[in-house]
This record gives structure tokens, sequence and C-alpha cells, in this order.
């Protein structure tokens, strides 16, 4: 299952991330998402751990717990939303007369 982590400390790394969720079970990947213009953490990140069981117990357990002094966000993560919407595509009628 993927996990969405959020309101990390900017200064959290990913080996501190896994071992938190490792008490929980298996962890398979930990990304951190930066940003690209500065290089700096946005502040949250992605875990994947391979069992459901043990990532429901791992959110049920670690949501709202403070981490580096801040109350952290666990949840299941949702799929993307698709960036190809009908919003601002630059096309179409837009009631203007020409």
């Amino acid at each position: 299952m993927n996990i969405y982590v959020g309101n990390l400390a900017y200064g959290i790394r990913e080996e501190e991330l896994r071992s938190v969720f490792e008490n929980h079970g298996a962890v398979d990947t930990v990304k951190i998402i930066m940003d690209r213009d500065t290089g700096r953490s946005k502040g949250f990140a992605f875990v994947e751990m391979p069992n459901d069981d043990e990532s429901r117990t791992a959110i049920e357990q670690l949501n709202g717990v403070e981490l580096q002094e801040r109350s952290i966000t666990v949840n299941e993560a949702k799929p993307r939303e698709s960036r190809s919407s009908n919003h601002g595509d630059g096309g179409g009628y837009r009631g203007n007369r020409w």
C-alpha cells in the first residue's frame, strides 16, 4: 500500500522516516518529495509497504503522532488526478464575439 505522510519537518531524512514505519512492518520504499528548484523538502513523503494489514496499522498508529516537533498526517495515498482536465487548455469557445 502506498501511504501519504504530510506535515513533515523539512530536515527529516528518508532513513529516519523508514525506521518509524518499520516499527509497524516491512517497508519497500520511502520517498520524500523535494522541490525541483530549491532542492528542499516540500514537507511530505510517500511510504510503500507491501502488507496491507501492516500498512493500515501504521496509518492508525502514526497519524497525528509528533515527529521532530510536528504532528504528522498519515493516510492511504490517493491516486494523483490527471493534469489533462479541461481547465486551462487554451482552446475552445469562450463566448467572445469576433
